[in-house]
Order: structure tokens, then sequence, then C-alpha cells
């Protein structure tokens, strides 16, 4: 007779209740740390446009060498980032790495050249890396295929709400505190983007609870850590490598078709999502052949492309986890949106100066703002694929998928979506167009071989029970603890 489930034993209610205070203390600090990491990283032009410029005397292109130099701590971080938290609690080092930022932040209020801004800007991109694929990392070790999604999705959509509002914070912060005690607004902005940071962090020093398997919160009962444990599915014991410092590690690693699979897939998807990360909207608007735009308009129209953005991005994150093994799904609907919204664009510049015109790139990059949804989707299909690999692995796989996208974004911006190249972005259309139909091809040769993989995986286990169904040694620990509570409180 067989073992009765662990999804029976335990109960309903009870995982309920540790789904709803995982939910709070991992959800709240991480995308507080999410939209202070946009704070952090976007002050630079808020400044940089609020006297900035004229008070350190920049020259040509040295804003776009400090973004630069941003964007190469911010890959050179990615990798180490996520291999320190298997040795180091992640209550310690996300708080640790927001401290870093945070002092740099407040640090750049005391620069006196662009030069030195650089060097801060280089290592508070190495201390930001830990944020985005630390909390991807995080999610998948403590959420089920089914919870995944949404909280994916959940922490995106707290970026693209910063990229929504943080502009209005930014301008509150300059007008209200300008000359005051003799520091200009924009210095100003740096320090009140510093000190907000601490209190985040030394939440998430006292509070955040870790990983299932290191968890010590005092806001968890020892049955509830066994259930938060059993609930994930144990490492293939033929995956174990514990010298994740070693050459046969990293071989391991890049022979994977799990590595290239993902970290091109993300190469491919992020690529999609320029129209958005460019500011396309905005520079079409500048330098509209039709409309004058105001200033107000300029900064309040491009902001419902992140709307879309959030909506999709919930939209799909929660049908992806409801049709369970389908996340790729969303891969064919953004190369789709891909296709058309850039033959919108490319149809409209045949007729410029129309109110047809206008109105046909207007809706073009309103719906280019879905293709957002992609990002928390994608990263949970890595997490789950990869829920049989060692903690380590998977690490490493997430941090490449951001690592390689940020890479080629440095130059890919450049080539295609210069701001000289407004408001038609010819080239960068043709370029939408073919990485999107790249996005569909590689989505369904991946499908293709993460198939054929899981079945191999599944004969090589040498049984057709579905996985809840077999009790792990982490079930029994959950069972027991369970009957110690019992026992003390008949007592």
């Amino acid at each position: 007779m067989s073992k009765p489930s662990l999804a029976v034993s335990r109960g309903a209610p009870e995982e309920r209740r540790l789904v709803h205070k995982i939910d709070f203390f991992i959800l709240t600090f991480c995308c507080l740390s999410y939209f202070l990491n946009y704070l952090d990283r976007s002050n630079l032009s808020n400044a940089y446009v609020s006297g900035m410029k004229e008070d350190l005397g920049f020259e040509g292109d040295q804003l776009n060498q400090i973004t630069t130099c941003f964007t190469v701590g911010y890959v050179i971080g990615q990798i180490p980032s996520n291999l320190s938290l298997n040795y180091v609690k992640p209550r310690y080092f996300f708080p640790a790495m927001m401290v870093v930022w945070a002092c740099l932040t407040m640090l750049t209020a005391s620069a006196h050249s662009p030069q030195a801004i650089m060097a801060i800007r280089f290592f508070q991109g190495i201390a930001e890396s830990s944020t985005f694929v630390g909390t991807h990392y995080i999610l998948g070790s403590w959420y089920t295929e089914r919870e995944l999604g949404k909280r994916s999705g959940i922490f995106t959509a707290s970026g693209l709400a910063g990229t929504m509002i943080g502009g209005f914070i930014q301008s509150g912060i300059y007008s209200s505190l300008n000359s005051r005690h003799g520091l200009a607004g924009w210095r100003w902005l740096f320090l009140v983007d510093g000190l907000i940071t601490l209190p985040v962090a030394l939440y998430g020093f006292l509070l955040f609870p870790d990983t299932p398997a290191t968890t010590a919160a005092c806001y968890l009962t020892p049955a509830e850590r066994a259930l938060a444990v059993s609930r994930l599915p144990p490492a293939d014991p033929a995956h174990a490598n514990t010298a994740v410092f070693s050459w046969a590690f990293a071989r391991s690693v890049l022979a994977s078709w799990e590595w290239w699979g993902f970290v091109v897939l993300w190469i491919i998807a992020g690529e999609t999502e320029s129209f958005s990360s460019n500011s396309l909207l905005a520079l079409y608007m500048k330098s509209s052949p039709t409309t004058k735009y105001s200033i107000t308009q300029l900064n309040n129209y491009p902001t419902g492309v992140p709307a879309v953005g959030i909506v999709s991005t919930l939209f799909w994150a929660t049908l992806t986890d409801a049709a369970r093994g389908k996340r790729y799904l969303v891969g064919y609907f953004i190369a789709a949106t891909g296709v058309a919204t850039s033959a919108m664009v490319l149809a409209a510049s045949h007729y410029p100066g129309t109110a047809r015109s206008e109105t046909t790139v207007f809706a073009a990059y309103y719906w280019a703002g879905v293709v957002y949804a992609c990002q928390a989707t994608f990263f949970a299909w890595a997490n789950d694929t990869m829920r049989a690999r060692e903690p380590a692995f998977r690490a490493v796989v997430l941090a490449g998928m951001n690592l390689g996208s940020n890479a080629v974004n440095a130059w890919w911006s450049i080539l295609f979506y210069g701001a000289a190249m407004a408001p038609w972005f010819t080239r960068g259309m043709y370029a939408m167009i073919a990485v999107s139909v790249a996005l569909g091809a590689w989505t369904a040769g991946l499908v293709w071989v993460s198939s054929r993989a899981e079945a191999k995986s599944a004969t090589a286990s040498g049984g057709d029970r579905p996985l809840e169904e077999r009790e792990s040694d982490a079930d029994v620990s959950f069972r027991e603890a369970r009957g110690h509570k019992r026992e003390q409180s008949s007592v």
C-alpha cells in the first residue's frame, strides 16, 4: 500500500497560513528593494536635468559614459552576487548590498566632477546587481509552480510602478529642498534616496526569512519550516555538486541545455522590451512631425506604457500559474506583438504629419507595453525547470540570463534606438521584427528540448507517480514536527 501524500496530511489551512507569512515578509522587502533600486538608478538623469550638468561641467557624452560604467559593474556583479546567496544568508547579504548602494548614492551628492561619478556608479552597479536576479532565486526557493508566476509578476510590477511614479518623487524632493542648507536640489536627490534605503535594509536584516532550508525566522514555527522544505521537490542527487568554485562545476553549467536555452531566451526577449526600455514614445513625441507637445505631456503620456506592462505582467503571471507547464505561451504572444507593433510604426512612417499616423504610433507603443509580461514569466519558467538542480546551478543560470541581456542591450540600444534616429527608428523597427521572429522560434525549440529532458529524467527516476505523491525526508520531518506540536498541546 502506498504512503499517504503529504499534500493531504498537512492540510490546506496550514499551507495557506505559511504562504501568507512568506508573502508578506518576502514580497514587501523584495518589492521595496526593487523600487528603491530603481530610484537610486534613475536619479542620475533627474539630477542631470536639475542642475548637475552645469554645476559639474559635463561635456559631450559623459552622461552616457557614466551609464556605461554602471552597466559594466552591474554585469560583473550578476553571477558572484547570486552565488554568494549559497554561502551568505540572504538576510545578511541583501541588506549589506543595500547599505553599500545607499552609501554610494549619498556619496554622489559630494561629487565635484563627472569622473568621480563614473567611479561611484561602477561600484554602485556591482552592489545593485544583487536585487533582480537574487530575488528571482529566492522566489524559486520558496514558491511552488502554482504560486511562482504571480509572485514574480508582483515583483516585476513593483519596478514598473517605480518607472511611473519615480519622476514625481524626484520632482518633489527637488522643489522642496533646493538650496536648503546651501545644497543644490540635485545633491539633495542623492542624499534623500540614500537615506530612505537604510530603513528597508534594516527591515530585511531583522525579518527576511532566508531560504526554506536555512530559515530561522521567529514568525515561522518548526512545523511551518519543515512544511516549507517539503513543499518543493528535493534536488536530484545525480546533479549534486558542492564544489561550486571549480572548473568541473563551470563546465557542467556551460555544457547544460538550461544555460544556453534560458540565457539566449532572455537575451532575445530582453530586446523585445526595447520599445519601452529606451523610452521610444517620449523620443517620438519630442520629434513629432505633427504635434508640439508640452513638457507635462512629454512626461505624462509615456507613463501609459508601464501601466499596460503592469496589467499584462499580472495577467500572464496569473494565467501561467493556472496553466501549469505552459509558461512558454507568453513567448509566442510577445513575438506576435513585436512584429505587429513594429509594422504599425513602419506603416505610419509612410504618411507622416497626419492624425492617422499619430494615432497609429501611439497605439503601437501602448500595445508594445505588454512585452514586459515576459520578464516575470520567463524567470518563473527557468525556476520551474531547474527545481531538481542544485541551488548554485540555478543561481548561476538566473544570473547568466540577466548578465547576457544587459551585455547585449548596452550596445543594442545605441545601434538601433539612438535618439538621433527619432521619430521613426526605422532600423530599430526591422530589428524588432527580427528578434520577435527569433523569440518565437527559440521558444518553440526550448519547449522541445525541455520536454525531452523532462521525459528522460522521469525515465531515469524509475517511477511514474506524480512528484507530490513521493514522500521525502522533508515530509517525514514535517509530520514529526507536527506530531511533536500535538503532544505539547495535549500536555
